[in-house]
């Protein structure tokens, strides 16, 4: 509990950048938090609980603005990784080099690929649907979406050179 306490203002502020509501991300952050204690033993390390917790506080966010069907335009997926990293890594804020990276990245990703990222982060849809469009299976779409995040990671990596090896080594969990 007390990893998600040094990290509480940062798991916050990620949900805010969603929801765009102080209170609401103050509840999703005491959600990740009691999931979180709910899974004794789930975490074989800080990064790792730190990353999941990330993970569900999107997740968590992004159901809280279906469930109050907000108009408001959500940050991209690619957007809310690049932030996550730059918290994560405690660097310099993201870069204009390393959001063109992505993008560059991005434009090469298989369409297959790109529509999973698009039905997942763009449409909203959790990963049960996601799934159910796709015809797979949940854990495949989850598995899925690991392997194109670290995809990512590493292309963006490769463009940026040697300067994104500390960031990159970082926010591997």
């Amino acid at each position: 509990m007390a990893t998600l306490m040094a990290w509480r203002v940062r798991l916050s502020a990620a949900a805010w950048m969603i929801v765009r509501d102080v209170h609401a991300s103050e509840d999703i952050f005491q959600s990740v938090a009691l999931k979180a204690l709910r899974r004794p033993g789930a975490f074989d390390s800080e990064a790792s609980l730190v990353s999941w917790s990330f993970v569900t506080a999107r997740r968590e966010a992004l159901d809280w603005l279906r469930r109050h069907r907000r108009e408001e335009r959500v940050p991209g997926e690619d957007l809310l990784d690049l932030m996550e990293r730059d918290w994560l890594s405690r660097e310099e804020p993201m870069s204009a080099p390393r959001l063109e990276a992505l993008r560059a990245c991005l434009e090469t990703t298989p369409e297959a690929s790109r529509r999973l990222l698009h039905l997942r982060y763009h449409e909203g849809r959790n990963c049960d649907e996601v799934a159910a469009t796709l015809g797979l299976a949940v854990d495949a779409v989850y598995k899925r979406l690991s392997r194109l995040h670290q995809a990512l990671r590493d292309c963006v990596g490769r463009r940026l050179g040697p300067a994104a090896d500390g960031m990159e080594n970082t926010s591997r969990t």
